[in-house]
């Protein structure tokens, strides 16, 4: 009777091994680097790969410049978006010769679980770039609304461990949670890194610019610019920029539903701009001068680009300054 039961156990066991191991053997592998859809660059190239951050799988946009890439960038989504709404945006970085990658993830308050995961990560050297291509020393964070949180949770755990190569952030319209001014502080380390935005009009999507506290706080001469708005209603701003120009012409109904304004092609085109330029800079430590202002307080201090933007002719300038007090 004893061997009896032993045999069934042993029958038991075996089937359930052989069942085991035939879903082992089933199961899908990770999918392989595949072309972003309707991309067309002659300085750079897109490919989408699905990666493993943590244990778990994550579709991922990568963005390669033609040549060996300075830096890499995360430019990150915004909540309720995907890495395709930054497809040209993430190309006009690119094509400064900076790689760039973004991880289509859930963006609410900044996702500072994947954040942490995410900067150990990059901190140990792990995250391994598809098609072959070597990971860049140098890093930049960036991202867009809620994922520009999520770029300074990044970019702190970065800081926390001493990365050498941690060049700094630029992000787009940056929507701030609970941690943003901890967050800038580590990722500034007192001024010694460049924390640069590209900011909207005040409005409800972005919080009324909630994110200009942080950047105050850190006491730098120079954190960024807001393109703003081409008239007033009824005493309110309204034309100009818009909450997803970062997204531009990679924008679609719910961008637009939720951030109740159209991007403008204009100031589009200036964000990406300002972006490329400031990237550019942090990958190679260069500092091209008109695109940034001396100091804040002063548009005598602005260089050609940024005054053109800043002072234009007309009774309504299309951007400022983003105050640094």
């Amino acid at each position: 009777m004893k061997n009896s039961k032993r045999r069934i156990v042993s029958a038991v066991v075996t089937a359930l091994g052989a069942l085991v191991a035939s879903l082992v053997v089933a199961a899908p592998a990770a999918q392989a680097a595949v072309t972003c859809k309707n991309y067309s660059s002659s300085g750079s190239s897109c490919v989408n790969e699905s990666i493993s951050i943590g244990g778990t799988s994550y579709s991922t946009d990568w963005y390669f410049p033609n040549g060996t890439a300075t830096a890499l960038m995360l430019v990150e989504h915004g909540f309720s978006r995907g890495c395709g709404n930054l497809r040209n945006t993430s190309k006009a970085i690119a094509e400064q010769g900076v790689m760039v990658f973004c991880v289509n993830a859930d963006m609410t308050g900044g996702n500072a679980g994947l954040a942490a995961t995410l900067g150990d990560a990059l901190a140990a050297r792990t995250l391994t770039p598809p098609s072959g291509r070597a990971l860049p020393v140098k890093y930049i964070v960036g991202g867009h609304s809620a994922g520009g949180h999520f770029a300074s949770a990044v970019g702190k755990r970065l800081a926390d461990a001493g990365y050498a190569g941690f060049k700094g952030a630029i992000l787009f319209d940056p929507v701030a949670s609970d941690g943003f001014t901890a967050n800038l502080q580590a990722v500034s380390a007192g001024g010694t890194r460049p924390v640069l935005s590209i900011a909207a009009r005040p409005s409800v999507i972005n919080l009324f610019n909630n994110s200009f506290g942080a950047l105050a706080d850190l006491g730098a001469d120079f954190v960024g610019i807001q393109l703003i708005w081409t008239k007033y209603v009824l005493g309110s701003p309204t034309g100009g920029s818009c909450h997803i120009d970062s997204e531009g012409e990679n924008t679609d109904v719910i961008g637009v539903a939720g951030a109740l304004c159209s991007p403008n092609s204009t100031q589009t085109a200036r964000l990406r701009a300002f972006a490329s330029v400031w990237a550019r800079d942090l990958a190679t430590g260069a500092h091209t001068s008109s695109y940034y202002c001396a100091d804040s307080d002063d548009l005598a201090t602005c260089g050609t680009y940024a005054n053109t933007v800043l002072a234009p002719s007309g009774s309504l300038p299309y951007a400022a300054v983003i105050p640094n007090s």
